[in-house]
């Protein structure tokens, strides 16, 4: 019986761990895509300073990034539930976003900025969503942490790589000592130009992709994408299972935004992901801003955000192991409350105690727990949820995600327009701090709950 089980599931698991072809080639993409948002979008603050843009402006800047995908992500989620293949529409979100950057290179005021910018959050849904969809798809429930681990790891490597590129190319002046160099309004505009050429060049990686296999139908019983066995226990992986999800989710029927919500975990789970993402938005919007008030170059405003992406990549590089000794909940809850207090202290220690080394340090300790908190919120919603709803769950959760990315930052720019721009970034500390206190109240601090 032990034997048979064993054979059973070593057979199983083999074509998972042999052919991962398919995730590698979506790692690369995710890399070229998020160095060019995380490029793009730091730089987009400095061209607002530059003509002229207070906090409240810079904030409503960065909402629009988030307006055209907050009103079609469930839609782009249901289409992608029904497409054959994902490569072509995740190649679309590639060019979109290069488009995108074109725009951002050529605009001259606010308002055709926050146009692009709009434009640039469709570009980077329609990747996400894709590309979300895509692992739901092929991996198995063992290997799904692992999955969108090494995913999200990739955004965190253009998180890291982006902000380091604009610094090296804006330098090491700030923006008030560049007021006489006639120069640095070139180098903003080249910095926007090989961002819009970075995500250019994710179209032909993925459309070098190996088609799905043209898999489209509903799959209660057979994953042709991923060539498994019969998933007869699909998706009932450790302490986060999903076969207690169908019945409090009743029969699989119509994913509706409301019958997604009402599945047990979803709404908290939601709000984790909503204050971890907000948290990335506003201090790629703001901390510029604080760089600018506290005398500190772009150079090293680059290397504080590109600090945060490489201990967001090193935290989810070590997923696997980490989450096999900790479970989900309570790695949640320590990425929400300690990066809410390591990020909260990097203004104070630019602003107060001048001390670089320490931002670097609070900035270190705030990445490297903020990175937890994305996959893991990924899986639990994936794992909540019948097997055929997670395409639209996980789109859910981005509708979610895309009304914190609206509400927060123009939220944090009125605040810090009378307070100063530090003041954004504890408003995002501030609202952690309020999922984790939500997660806490609500008792998901221990074992997982399916």
């Amino acid at each position: 019986m032990t034997g048979s089980g064993s054979s059973g599931s070593t057979a199983s698991s083999r074509p998972a761990r042999g052919d991962l072809t398919w995730l590698w080639v979506m790692v690369v993409a995710a890399i070229l895509t998020q160095t060019s948002l995380n490029l793009l979008r730091p730089v987009t603050s400095y061209r607002l300073i530059e003509i002229g843009a207070d906090e409240a402006a810079i904030g409503l800047a960065t909402a629009a990034y988030a307006i055209l995908p907050l009103f079609t992500a469930m839609w782009l989620g249901r289409s992608t539930a029904r497409l054959p293949s994902l490569r072509g529409i995740i190649a679309l979100g590639a060019a979109v976003m290069a488009i995108s950057g074109v725009g951002l290179a050529l605009g001259q005021s606010v308002l055709v900025i926050m146009v692009a910018s709009a434009v640039l959050g469709m570009g980077h849904l329609v990747f996400t969503i894709a590309g979300q969809a895509a692992i739901g798809r092929r991996a198995p429930a063992h290997l799904m942490d692992a999955a969108f681990g090494w995913f999200t790891a990739a955004f965190s490597v253009g998180q890291m790589a982006g902000p380091l590129l604009s610094g090296l190319i804006l330098g090491n002046t700030t923006l008030a000592e560049s007021a006489t160099d006639a120069g640095f309004d070139d180098r903003i505009t080249a910095s926007l130009w090989l961002g819009a050429g970075i995500s250019l060049l994710a179209v032909p990686v993925m459309l070098a992709l190996r088609p799905d296999g043209g898999s489209a139908r509903r799959r209660s019983t057979t994953d042709p994408d991923d060539g498994l066995a019969p998933q007869a226990t699909r998706g009932t992986s450790g302490e986060g299972t999903a076969s207690g999800t169908a019945s409090a989710a009743g029969a699989e029927g119509r994913p509706t935004m409301l019958a997604i919500l009402k599945v047990p975990g979803i709404p908290s789970h939601m709000f984790a992901a909503l204050a971890l993402l907000a948290m990335l938005d506003i201090l790629t919007a703001f901390m510029p801003l604080v760089g600018e008030r506290a005398g500190v170059a772009p150079f090293w405003v680059g290397v504080l955000l590109a600090v945060r992406g490489g201990f967001s990549v090193l935290s989810r590089v070590f997923l696997p192991w980490i989450s096999r000794r900790w479970t989900r909940n309570s790695l949640i809850l320590v990425s929400l409350l300690v990066s809410a207090v390591g990020i909260g202290l990097v203004p104070v220690a630019l602003t107060v105690w001048q001390s670089m080394l320490l931002a670097v340090l609070f900035m270190a300790a705030g990445g490297f727990v903020l990175g937890l908190g994305q996959p893991l919120t990924m899986t639990q919603i994936s794992q909540a949820v019948p097997y055929t709803w997670r395409g639209p769950a996980l789109a859910l959760r981005l509708v979610g995600n895309r009304v914190g990315q609206v509400a927060l930052p123009a939220l944090a720019g009125l605040v810090a327009a009378p307070l100063g721009p530090a003041a954004g970034v504890w408003f995002a500390c501030a609202v952690l701090a309020a999922s984790g206190v939500e997660r806490v109240t609500s008792g998901r601090t221990g074992p997982d709950r399916s």
